[in-house]
């Protein structure tokens, strides 16, 4: 489990296809402190770390995450947000996010607004209506409240802090963005559909 709030920008040093995705990517973390088997949300996606050394831990990436998710536009250098698994007593600061991708939005505009920035994105048809007015989503990780939400398109404030501690303050117009709705708007969906 996570909370959505990115504490690393990671970035992409290796890549290699084995019979999964093997990645190498670096990071500001403690690397001692990450032990094999450790989940990171890594751009939302919930990976399991096989290595690690001296400033980097890999990963590897079955085909399957890769078809659901932005992964496969990973490159060297690419830079992405991460986020170490809560553990018992940590604050929830965000929401709470399993790291499990529910499919790929795309940013359709991006407006700057004062200092903060107004994105615009597309979710996927079957998304939509699990996408509410002041709900949460988390976006390639980050846990974000949604400010208003036409048919499949929704909008995002960022603000300059979350700008400068994330990759969102290089977003572009067709992006891809991992997108994980919020688990409480599945259930009351769910609800609903058995009503």
């Amino acid at each position: 489990m996570f909370t959505g709030l990115v504490t690393d920008v990671g970035e992409i040093r290796e890549l290699e296809q084995r019979g999964d995705l093997r990645a190498r990517i670096a990071t500001g973390y403690d690397t001692s402190t990450i032990a094999t088997g450790a989940s990171i949300a890594c751009d939302g996606v919930c990976l399991t770390a096989v290595a690690t050394g001296a400033d980097w831990f890999d990963v590897e990436v079955s085909g399957e995450t890769v078809s659901k998710t932005n992964l496969g536009a990973w490159n060297v250098g690419y830079r992405l947000n991460l986020e170490r698994s809560l553990r018992v007593g940590d604050e929830l600061g965000g929401h709470i996010v399993s790291g499990h991708v529910d499919g790929v939005a795309e940013v359709v505009s991006i407006r700057d607004e004062g200092d903060s920035t107004r994105v615009r994105l597309a979710a996927p048809e079957a998304l939509a209506k699990f996408i509410a007015p002041k709900g949460s989503v988390a976006l390639n990780g980050t846990s974000l409240t949604v400010n208003e939400v036409e048919g499949r398109e929704f909008g995002i404030n960022f603000i300059p802090h979350t700008k400068k501690v994330t990759t969102w303050g290089t977003v572009q117009e067709g992006d891809r963005v991992n997108l994980e709705i919020d688990v409480l708007a599945r259930y009351v969906a769910r609800l609903g559909e058995a009503g």
